[in-house]
C-alpha cells in the first residue's frame, strides 16, 4: 500500500492515540504502534510514535506544569534507570508468556478492585515512588510498557486528574527523549519519520487540546473509572498475547 493512500489513516490513528494520551495521560502507544504497523513499517511507526509522545508531553507540561508533583516525578524517573537493564535481562531470560500473564492478572485484579469502590489504600508521601519507578523501568526495558506501575502509583497517591495527567508527562518526556536519541543513533530517525511527523502535527495539536478539555471537565471519580477501564483493556490485551503467543 502506497504511503499517499495511507496518509488519511495515519492521521486518524495519530489523532485517536494523541487524544487518549492527552485525556488520560498514558496509553497512546498501545493504540498508535500496533495500528501504524499495519500501515507503515514498524521501523517507521515506532520512532514516529515517540516523536508524537515528546510533542504531547511538552504541550501538556507547557500548559499544566504547575500541576506536576515534582518530588514524585523526580524519584520515578531516577529509579526507572536501574530498572531498564533488569527489564532487558527479563526479556532475554524469562518466558514472555509467563511475565505478560502475571502482569495482566495483577492489572486486572487491581483495576477491578478499584472500580468496585474497594480501594482504600493511600500513600501520604513519595517514599514509595522509587519502587514504582523501578517496576516501570523493568517493564519499559522488557516490553516498552512503563505506564501501569505509574498509573497504580498515581492512584495510591490520590492525585487529581490534572495532577495525574501532568505528572505522568513529567516522567514520559525525558524517557521519550532518551528513546528518540536511541532511534537517532541507530539510524531509525529518518527523513520519512520527520515528514510523517510534520504531516500529523496539526492532528496532534488539536487532539491534545481536546483531551485537555475533556480531562478538566471530568469529575475525579469518573476520571478514575476511565483510567482503570483503560488499564483493564491493557490487561486483557496482555492476557490475550500470553494465551495466543
Amino acid at each position: 500500500m502506497q504511503l499517499e493512500s495511507t496518509s488519511g489513516l495515519i492521521l486518524v490513528v495519530i489523532f485517536l492515540a494523541t487524544f487518549i494520551r492527552s485525556a488520560l495521560g498514558f496509553g497512546e502507544a498501545l493504540v498508535a504502534v500496533p495500528l501504524l504497523a499495519l500501515l507503515i513499517p514498524i521501523e517507521t511507526a515506532a520512532p514516529l510514535a515517540v516523536l508524537v509522545s515528546i510533542t504531547v508531553a511538552a504541550l501538556i507540561l507547557g500548559q499544566d506544569w504547575r500541576e506536576v508533583q515534582m518530588a514524585g516525578v523526580s524519584r520515578l524517573v531516577l529509579s526507572t534507570l536501574p530498572g531498564i537493564p533488569v527489564g532487558l535481562w527479563l526479556l532475554i531470560r524469562v518466558d514472555e508468556v509467563v511475565v505478560k500473564t502475571i502482569l495482566a492478572l495483577v492489572i486486572l485484579l487491581f483495576s477491578a478492585y478499584v472500580l468496585a469502590g474497594r480501594a482504600k489504600l493511600r500513600l501520604k508521601g513519595d517514599r514509595w515512588a522509587g519502587a514504582f519507578g523501578f517496576m516501570a523501568g523493568i517493564l519499559g526495558g522488557a516490553y516498552g510498557m512503563n505506564g501501569p506501575p505509574l498509573v497504580l502509583y498515581g492512584t495510591f497517591r490520590d492525585w487529581s486528574p490534572e495532577q495525574f495527567r501532568a505528572t505522568l508527562q513529567g516522567y514520559f518526556l525525558p524517557a521519550s527523549i532518551l528513546g528518540m536519541i536511541g532511534y537517532y543513533l541507530s539510524g531509525l530517525w529518518t527523513r520519512e519519520v520527520t515528514n510523517l511527523f510534520l504531516l500529523t502535527l496539526p492532528a496532534v495539536l488539536i487532539a491534545t487540546l481536546l483531551g485537555r478539555s475533556v480531562t478538566r471537565r471530568l469529575p475525579r471519580e469518573r476520571f478514575v473509572r476511565w483510567v482503570h477501564s483503560a488499564l483493564i483493556l491493557i490487561g486483557l490485551l496482555l492476557l490475550g498475547q500470553g494465551i495466543w503467543v
